[in-house]
């Protein structure tokens, strides 16, 4: 790359006297570093917000279906944002959210990795999954803008076993409008959202558990 192109202030040079080219390349870790802080700021900013937002599907409305591969699974690559809702066309190696809410109501969590209280919600989904009293609910997450490998590596540290898939082109986060974590919808028996939950409140078992239980007893989830 060239050196700045001189303005009409700048005082000509001889080639004797003209300064050597910066490296720009080592700039860019430290903008990275940087884009890495605010990202981080953010979602520790609306941790702290019990506030809905205008993030996520707002109640009343339709999940918005796809299929994303199973960081459990040996499956790779994109989500699909339009997937075939048939069981003798789904992969069991990803995750389809129209196939699971067409036969139970759904929680459905969206996380990054490497964020402590975002990663914490799916601890939450994964013990409340193993309440008897909720078992007609299933739980679900997805890692937004992750990688395989950095999907993988949070279900084994965690030990999750309920459903968690990983988005890596972030198309399942921009379905969602995905800004902040944790952030979860709660969505009847097929299809429609009841409720949508943000913020580290909902990282509490006891709080999320009388949601999903509410969940369990409306008229189109029994």
């Amino acid at each position: 790359m060239s050196g700045p192109r001189p303005t009409a202030g700048d005082t000509p040079r001889t080639p004797s006297s003209a300064p050597s080219r910066t490296d720009t390349r080592r700039y860019g870790w430290a903008v990275g570093l940087l884009a890495a802080a605010l990202a981080i700021g953010f979602l520790a900013y609306t941790l702290g917000s019990h506030a809905s937002g205008s993030t996520g599907i707002p109640t009343g409305k339709p999940l918005r279906f796809f299929a994303a591969p199973l960081a459990a699974s040996t499956l790779g690559g994109d989500a699909n944002v339009n997937p075939p809702c048939t069981a003798a066309r789904h992969d069991p190696r990803a995750l389809n959210v129209c196939l699971m809410v067409m036969r139970a109501p759904l929680v459905l969590a969206f996380f990054v990795t490497d964020s402590r209280g975002c990663e914490r919600e799916v601890d939450t989904l994964q013990a409340l999954a193993r309440r008897q009293a909720l078992r007609g609910a299933r739980f679900a997450a997805v890692a937004v803008s992750t990688s395989h490998a950095a999907a993988a590596k949070a279900v084994r540290a965690h030990h999750w076993t309920i459903p968690v898939a990983y988005d890596a082109d972030g198309a399942v986060g921009a379905l969602y409008g995905v800004t902040a974590c944790p952030l979860l919808e709660l969505a009847e028996r097929g299809g429609t959202v009841a409720q949508r939950l943000i913020g580290e409140h909902w990282l509490n078992r006891d709080a999320l558990g009388a949601r999903v239980r509410t969940l369990l007893e409306t008229p189109a989830s029994k």
